[in-house]
């Protein structure tokens, strides 16, 4: 499978995921694992949600 996630969406879903693991930390609740989901998206650039609806967010270079 390859990467079906833009710059752009990683680097949001990068923050989104400090976010929640740094609030979850800091507030001491278990919920800041959900932090890692974003995080791990990023990292691979690859989500399965964009995969099951056939989207693509990364931007496509035209040939001309």
């Amino acid at each position: 499978m390859e990467p079906n996630i833009g710059k752009g969406s990683r680097m949001t879903l990068i923050i989104i995921g400090l976010l929640v693991l740094v609030s979850g930390i800091i507030i001491q609740s278990w919920w800041c694992l959900f932090g890692l989901i974003p995080v791990i998206i990023s990292a691979t650039g690859r989500c399965l949600l964009l995969n099951l609806f056939k989207k693509d967010s990364q931007q496509k270079i035209s040939e001309s």
